[in-house]
């Protein structure tokens, strides 16, 4: 994997844009956010060290869900395709981190589901 560095303030991924890689945090702190549909970003959570971002998009290939900035100076490492593809094929026991974070995110976005549907406030988070 491939490290990279963001400064405090650089988008590390803009809602919309294709994808084809996650991120890991080495170090620093991301704020995702997602635009509303009058054109305001709602913040959604913070990530921090050893957290994964983007994996949708590693998994789908589908534009980015959401948008990610850095809160700090950042350093990130990257994980594309082909490594994603390799650890699959000779390490599946390495994605489980990853498949980890998909059901966790998953289980909080059912619960949003089942609190607006009993007509309960959204968390300011999904954190």
């Amino acid at each position: 994997m491939k490290t990279r560095y963001f400064k405090k303030g650089e988008e590390i991924i803009k809602e919309g844009m294709l994808s084809d890689c996650a991120y890991i945090i080495e170090s620093g702190s991301v704020e995702v956010s997602k635009k509303r549909p009058n054109g305001e970003r709602q913040s959604i959570g913070v990530l921090k060290e050893n957290d994964i971002f983007g994996e949708m998009g590693l998994i789908d290939g589908l534009p980015r869900s959401a948008s990610v900035v850095a809160l700090e100076d950042c350093s990130i490492s990257i994980m594309t395709q082909e490594a994603f593809n390799s650890l699959a094929q000779h390490n599946a026991q390495a994605l489980m981190p990853i498949l980890k974070v998909l059901a966790k995110r998953l289980r909080s976005t059912l619960r949003l589901v089942e609190d607006l549907q009993d007509g309960k406030s959204p968390p300011a988070s999904f954190r």
